[in-house]
């Protein structure tokens, strides 16, 4: 019998943002994305919403995304599906990191991935927690990422907007 190890996302607590975020509910009106105070939306892919937060150089410390379920993703393939869709886009690689399935978000329930990629252009590493979430309305994508470098100052934002993502 395999040792036991701490459970994959741990942290996770679904429940309301934080005092003054923001909420951001994509087009097709089947989730919303909290985005802390100081994150300004920005435009992304048509029928998402994105919010970032960068340095006074214009440095990215914190991107946030939520989009409709697009693809063949699925609660099961997600882990896989998720890699496969960073190295073919944009990532010359992807690492994952930890994987959990049934988690009970606000309104829905979800799958999680937090991996590492490199990106082909410019060699930029980030880190992210991706999850696909079905709702009654239907399936949408949240996607909480910073340069991986950066990752243990920002990590528990990017954790309080997972735990806030709300599907509808």
């Amino acid at each position: 019998m395999p040792a036991a190890g701490p459970t994959a996302f741990a942290w996770f607590r679904a429940g309301p943002a934080p005092a003054g975020w923001q909420a951001l509910e994509i087009p097709d009106a089947t989730a919303v994305l909290a985005i802390p105070p100081d994150a300004a939306p920005v435009p992304g892919d048509p029928g998402s919403v994105s919010a970032t937060v960068t340095a006074p150089d214009g440095d990215l410390r914190i991107y946030l995304n939520a989009t409709p379920q697009q693809g063949e993703e699925s609660l099961a393939n997600w882990s896989d599906f998720r890699l496969a869709h960073l190295t073919g886009e944009n990532a010359a690689s992807a690492s994952r990191l930890q994987y959990r399935t049934g988690m009970e978000f606000r309104g829905g329930t979800g799958s999680c991935l937090e991996d590492t990629y490199v990106t082909r252009i410019g060699a930029h590493k980030y880190r992210e927690i991706a999850c696909l979430v079905a709702g009654t309305r239907g399936g949408s994508v949240l996607v909480a990422a910073a340069p991986a470098d950066s990752w243990d100052r920002y990590s528990t934002v990017l954790q309080q907007a997972v735990d806030a993502y709300a599907s509808e």
